[in-house]
């Protein structure tokens, strides 16, 4: 079941790219946030964490940046979860959203070792 979560991460970040060059910059938003709340959830699986709910992704990723002493974990998961305000709010211009899929690209990185 990791793994599916796992390979979605990655799915949904070649989607994001392809949302956001075709200018749909409230897709590409989501799409980038579905890619950080998928690989969050592999790493919870593996580790037999809760992933159930928002607040069960955003306590992952504080737990493993404690853990691993990388602060930019906790710094990434925040920017992955303004996309997906974004989804509701589209308050987000190209280069914005674009800078935020990156992050989301460094997120997944980091934690894709651990899923």
């Amino acid at each position: 079941m990791a793994e599916s979560y796992h390979e979605a991460s990655l799915h949904l970040l070649e989607q994001a790219d392809t949302e956001l060059i075709a200018g749909d910059f409230r897709q590409a938003a989501e799409k980038a946030w579905g890619a950080a709340a998928q690989i969050t959830k592999a790493v919870c699986i593996k580790r037999g964490w809760s992933h159930q709910s928002h607040a069960a992704l955003r306590g992952a990723n504080k737990r493993l940046a404690d853990e691993l002493g990388d602060n930019e974990i906790r710094l990434l998961f925040t920017a992955a979860q303004n996309l997906h305000k974004n989804f509701y709010e589209d308050f987000y211009n190209e280069a914005e959203v674009s800078v935020g899929i990156r992050d989301v690209q460094q997120l997944v990185e980091k934690l894709r070792p651990l899923a």
